[in-house]
């Protein structure tokens, strides 16, 4: 097993929790991000005090060759990858009529092509250990198909990851590697005010937000030896 994981997205959020919650458990953990330089130094002071190796590279994961790039400087630094997690997935809100095309291209390059780029880049380290893990998150909203007239393309974006996810985990399978995907719903975070809360609440069976550490134990169990 090569105890190396990659975490796009991993500056903020569910991404950085994740990245984190791997380095406690001694993986030597790359993340990568856009604009957070100061969120990415955070997170990697976090994963050293852990005791854990840790590297923030500044890297946009839709352009195929600034993937590349970044793969190479994480083996470069830690060696072969052994986890990957597909946590960038920018988004933002616009009416589905009012949408630009710059914009709706955008959603796909960030959510969708730039999973495949890094998976495609890393599934041969895997293949070669005879054991990876690939991890994407998606969103429940789009498991379950549904309309969403303000994040439209977001969505769209988010429901073809998970047909990528199954056509990789079929795939690798044969190869000791496992592709799944999380898909939260409604994450307690300061992104929702008092009046999206009283509206959301209602319609959760549980009756509560879900948390990060809710995601992060999900992924716990993903990486480990018993999900097989």
């Amino acid at each position: 097993m090569n105890r190396v994981a990659i975490v796009t997205g991993g500056a903020r959020g569910i991404p950085r929790a994740v990245a984190e919650d791997l380095a406690s458990d001694g993986w030597a953990v790359a993340i990568c991000y856009r604009k957070s330089e100061a969120d990415a130094r955070d997170t990697i002071e976090a994963v050293e005090a852990a005791g854990s190796r840790g590297l923030a590279l500044e890297a946009d994961v839709s352009d195929s060759n600034a993937c590349a790039q970044f793969v190479e400087a994480v083996r470069r630094e830690f060696g072969p990858i052994g986890a990957l997690v597909n946590g960038a997935g920018p988004y933002h809100r616009a009416p589905i009529l009012e949408e630009t095309p710059e914009a709706w291209r955008s959603m796909f390059d960030n959510n969708l092509h730039a999973a495949f780029y890094m998976a495609r880049l890393v599934a041969p380290d895997m293949i070669e250990a005879g054991w990876g893990r690939i991890l994407n998150f998606s969103m429940a909203n789009a498991d379950r198909l549904a309309a969403q007239p303000m994040v439209t393309a977001h969505i769209i974006a988010k429901t073809g990851l998970l047909i990528l996810t199954r056509t990789l985990a079929r795939k690798l399978a044969p190869h000791g590697v496992t592709v799944n995907a999380i898909s939260p719903g409604y994450i307690d975070s300061a992104s929702h005010d008092a009046e999206n809360l009283d509206a959301i609440l209602p319609r959760i069976p549980a009756g509560r937000l879900g948390t990060v550490d809710d995601a992060v134990r999900a992924a716990r169990f993903l990486f480990s030896e018993v999900a097989v």
